[in-house]
């Protein structure tokens, strides 16, 4: 098989899709953030989930992107950044929560339960540094990165509307998560899982830029033909 544009853009859709789906169950399963769930087996296949959801979402809108690259213009590259950083911040902190803090759990149950109260939005109760600044700038990197991308996929119109209209409502509702209770608030996440996974299907299920690509090999055949003839 030929590894072309077009099949690595289409099966980054599908790496979309995955990370979609997996962003809606991992709310619906994840353990309470305290101190007693670090250490238990639902608390590690959780976050397993979660490094592979952030590395395909990563891909996913990697994909979504360059799909739509002509016209998405500097909106949508200013929104495919701010978005990517979010996704690999979120790689990032989740490697963390995954790996580190189940083993000094024991050892250093403040540092935990500080660093969980980050994400949870209760005070901490260690000295994490500049730990505690990273929650709003990650959330600022998924409103406006989220939004920037939807209102460029929307201005392409290449990809299925209601997806872009989705993703931008999807990532600006999150501003309303201070009004629900932790973890209440997870749902929220369900409108911008089902906004990736649709536009990754939307990219992975696509046959017109296969066509094209079809036809531009159908052409550079050709003029290799002409020149051989000549």
């Amino acid at each position: 098989m030929n590894i072309t544009a077009y099949r690595v853009i289409r099966w980054s859709g599908l790496s979309a899709i995955l990370a979609g789906i997996l962003f809606i169950v991992i709310q619906a399963i994840h353990p309470p953030e305290i101190l007693s769930s670090v250490t238990t087996k639902a608390w590690a296949i959780v976050h397993y989930m979660t490094l592979a959801m952030s590395l395909l979402g990563l891909l996913g809108i990697t994909g979504i992107y360059a799909r739509q690259v002509h016209a998405a213009g500097w909106t949508g590259l200013a929104g495919f950044l701010l978005f990517g950083l979010f996704w690999t911040a979120t790689t990032a902190f989740t490697f963390v929560e995954a790996f580190v803090l189940p083993v000094i759990a024991a050892d250093a149950p403040g540092f935990v339960e500080g660093y969980l109260g980050i994400f949870a939005g209760s005070s901490a109760v260690s000295n994490l540094g500049l730990l505690p600044g990273v929650a709003p700038v990650g959330g600022g990197l998924y409103v406006l990165g989220g939004l920037l991308l939807g209102i460029a996929a929307f201005r392409a119109g290449i990809l299925p509307r209601w997806t872009a209209v989705l993703l931008a409502c999807a990532a600006v509702s999150t501003l309303a998560s201070s009004l629900l209770p932790h973890p209440l608030d997870r749902v929220l996440a369900v409108p911008m899982g089902i906004a990736l996974a649709g536009m990754g299907y939307a990219v992975w299920s696509e046959r017109s830029l296969e066509a094209a690509q079809r036809q531009v090999r159908k052409q550079h055949g050709g003029r290799k033909n002409e020149s051989h003839r000549i």
